[in-house]
């Protein structure tokens, strides 16, 4: 898709097609208001005649407006007014969109973004405006052998502000919004693989692909490397596959050689099957979604890279595929961590766990400024917050703040559970240092004081999106979360730095490294 920015009347715009908004009773939005006077009343008349009420997601397609250049203007319902609010605005990008791409038009000019949405500027609308385009326009239909094509598939989108000054931080935020779309379709590209396909070592190659493409350096770890290490939390996890365990390091130098770079660790379960403490059949498909984490955090450094942030950032991605076999790892059979700490295995499908504290042991010879580990960790997070919110559990609250603050501006949100120290309690074991479960009671919140107890030597967030990284039925597939959320964290940390320089490209023009 190509995309720019301008700044014009909407009757004056040669396109195939101008959208615009109604709100809900047949109240025009002001670019709407333009094209009436010019067209003498054309849009009031049909609105006063019933022809549309303005009720979201409703569409309206007009041909030969009179006094209009475009070949047709569509009109979108947006509600009522004083609810329209981030949900309305995206709502109405996605619905636009998806109607323009049914039109058989090329290119679209959309004034939808010049409309207030409350408390967000005009680079808030456009970033949300890229990725919700984006989103409404991806496919994943790579494994099929006839794939459904448009017969004239949306080409070009062409986002309008109301003044020239808005240029600018339009044009960075588009960039913006491109970059973290690109991410999100990465990791949905991964993440919707089937797990005969996206095993730890199709994985590994992936990264190398993306370190290859954008100048990143790469270091992969195999079993040997993990044993010398003392792997031996990880590795129990991959005891019972047939597949090869891989541990990913990917690294972005985009700051200065002694800044300390942030740490986002990704859990790379390709497949669960939940080991020996075999999970029930049903929907069980749906765990070649367990990598989700790690397609999350390659794809944002993807996103980094893209938009040349001036941080250093490091992916780094334990990855396994969690089996039943002769070999596997048995419920109450115990190892040791790299940190030293022993570790009963009451439950093998409490696994991701298992391979996230290795690496969060890992990553402590980085000195990280921070680290962030991204996993779909509990199915108890999905009771706790259905699928809206991810769960976010951290040993520092000031960095917790940050990253909600970065997931309300991305509109991908998260909601803090609290670690208190009581917690540790249920993870008590009579004959280990510590059990991998804690009972049912705060699942979510036991698997996060478990992690906690190998990231004492630096700030430490844990994103749970059990419910988030993916839908299931009729929409099944990744949802590209939470890439948004790690994306404006680390835009945010830029612009805190004093070294998030206004961008030089064009419109639509992302960067490249």
């Amino acid at each position: 898709m190509e995309f720019s920015i301008k700044s014009g009347s909407p009757e004056k715009q040669r396109t195939a097609c101008v959208v615009v908004g109604v709100f809900e009773p047949r109240k025009l939005s002001l670019p709407a208001e333009l094209l009436d006077n010019a067209s003498r009343g054309y849009l009031s008349e049909l609105l006063r005649r019933g022809d549309m009420e303005g009720k979201a997601g409703t569409t309206l397609l007009l041909h030969k407006v009179p006094g209009t250049e475009a070949d047709r203007v569509l009109l979108v319902g947006l509600g009522k007014e004083r609810e329209f609010r981030e949900n309305e605005y995206r709502n109405a990008i996605a619905t636009a969109v998806r109607t323009l791409n049914e039109t058989g038009g090329f290119d679209g000019t959309l004034y939808l973004t010049e409309l207030a949405v409350k408390k967000r500027d005009v680079a808030w609308r456009m970033r949300q405006a890229v990725m919700a385009a984006e989103e409404t326009l991806y496919r994943f239909d790579q494994m099929k052998s006839k794939k459904d094509e448009v017969r004239r598939p949306l080409r070009k989108l062409t986002f309008c502000v109301e003044r020239r000054t808005e240029l600018g931080p339009a044009e960075q935020a588009l960039n913006e919004g491109q970059a973290i779309a690109a991410a999100m379709q990465t990791m949905k590209d991964l993440a919707n693989l089937p797990g005969n396909v996206c095993t730890p070592t199709y994985l590994a190659e992936q990264a190398r692909t993306l370190a290859g493409e954008l100048g990143l350096e790469i270091e992969v770890l195999g079993r040997e490397q993990m044993e010398a290490l003392g792997m031996h939390a990880l590795l129990a996890v991959a005891k019972g596959s047939q597949q090869p365990p891989q541990f990913i390091i990917l690294k972005y130098p985009g700051g200065k050689a002694n800044d300390k770079p942030i740490v986002l660790v990704g859990k790379g379960v390709t497949f669960d099957t939940g080991g020996i403490s075999l999970k029930p059949p049903q929907d069980m498909d749906e765990m070649k979604f367990d990598m989700s984490g790690a397609a999350s955090v390659l794809a944002t450094i993807k996103a980094a890279a893209l938009m040349k942030l001036p941080l250093n950032v490091i992916a780094v991605v334990p990855s396994v595929e969690n089996m039943p076999g002769g070999g596997a790892t048995r419920p109450g059979d115990i190892v040791t961590s790299m940190s030293g700490q022993t570790v009963e295995i009451l439950n093998t499908d409490a696994e991701g766990r298992l391979i996230l504290c290795d690496a969060l042991t890992y990553v402590e010879r980085f000195e990280p400024d921070c680290v962030i580990d991204v996993a779909t960790l509990t199915g108890a997070c999905v009771i706790a917050l259905g699928h809206v919110a991810s769960g976010l559990l951290a040993n520092h609250d000031s960095l917790a703040r940050e990253l909600i603050d970065a997931g309300n501006a991305a509109w991908d949100r998260a909601w803090q559970l609290p670690l208190f120290e009581d917690y540790q309690e249920q993870l008590k074991s009579n004959f280990a240092d510590i059990g991998n479960i804690g009972g049912r009671p705060a699942g979510t919140i036991t698997a996060a004081a478990f992690l906690s107890r190998f990231a004492k030597k630096y700030d430490w967030a844990h994103l749970d999106i059990a419910g988030t990284a993916y839908k299931t039925g009729k929409e099944k597939g990744s949802t590209g979360r939470p890439v948004p959320l790690l994306s404006h964290f680390l835009l945010d940390r830029a612009a805190k730095a004093g070294a998030a320089a206004p961008s030089k490209l064009g419109a639509g023009e992302m960067a490249q490294p």
